[in-house]
C-alpha cells in the first residue's frame, strides 16, 4: 500500500464490516489516514442509509419529519447529522391516515435537534459511531416525542464529517 492511498474514502456496507446481515441497510464511509506496511488505518468519514431502505420507509397516509443539525464533538470534529421519522397509527385507530399538524411537526423537529445535540456534543467521535450503529438516538426520538405524536421508523438518515 503506497502513500497515494492516503485521504482516499472507502464506502462499505456495515453488514460486511460486522458480519451481521441485520445491518445491511447502512453504508459507512471510511477515510484512509495512515499506511502501515500492507494495512491501511482508516477513520470514520460518514454514514448513510441505503436508498432501498429509505424508499421502503416512505408510504402514503403518514407524515415524514426530517431534521438536521451541525454538532461539534468533544474531540473537535464537526458532524452534520440528518434524522428521519414517520408518524405512527395508534392501536385503536380506525382512520387509515395519521398526519401530524404543522405545529406538532415543528415541536417534534425541535425535540429531534435537541436530542441529536445532547447525544453528540458530549461524546467523542468514536463513541458517537458506537451510538449510531445500534440506532440508540432513533429509539430516543421515539421515547421523547411520544407525548407530541407517536413515531415509528426513526433513524439517523445520514452523518457527514465537515
Amino acid at each position: 500500500a503506497s502513500e497515494a492511498l492516503k485521504g482516499r474514502v472507502l464506502e462499505l456496507n456495515l453488514a460486511d464490516l460486522n458480519n451481521d446481515e441485520d445491518q445491511s441497510y447502512k453504508k459507512v464511509k471510511l477515510c484512509v489516514e495512515e499506511i502501515q506496511g500492507r494495512n491501511c488505518l482508516t477513520d470514520f468519514h460518514g454514514m448513510e442509509l441505503t436508498r432501498d431502505k429509505q424508499c421502503a420507509l416512505i408510504r402514503k397516509g403518514q407524515t415524514l419529519i426530517e431534521a438536521h443539525v451541525d454538532i461539534k464533538t468533544t474531540d473537535g470534529f464537526v458532524v452534520r447529522m440528518f434524522a428521519i421519522a414517520f408518524t405512527k397509527r395508534r392501536q385503536d385507530q380506525v382512520r387509515n391516515s395519521c398526519y401530524a399538524q404543522s405545529a406538532q411537526i415543528r415541536k417534534i423537529r425541535k425535540k429531534m435537534v435537541e436530542i441529536m445535540i445532547k447525544e453528540a456534543s458530549t461524546v467523542q467521535l468514536r463513541e458517537l459511531v458506537k451510538k449510531l450503529i445500534p440506532e440508540v438516538i432513533g429509539k430516543e426520538f421515539e421515547k421523547q416525542t411520544q407525548g407530541i405524536f407517536p413515531l415509528k421508523d426513526t433513524h439517523i438518515r445520514k452523518v457527514k464529517i465537515i
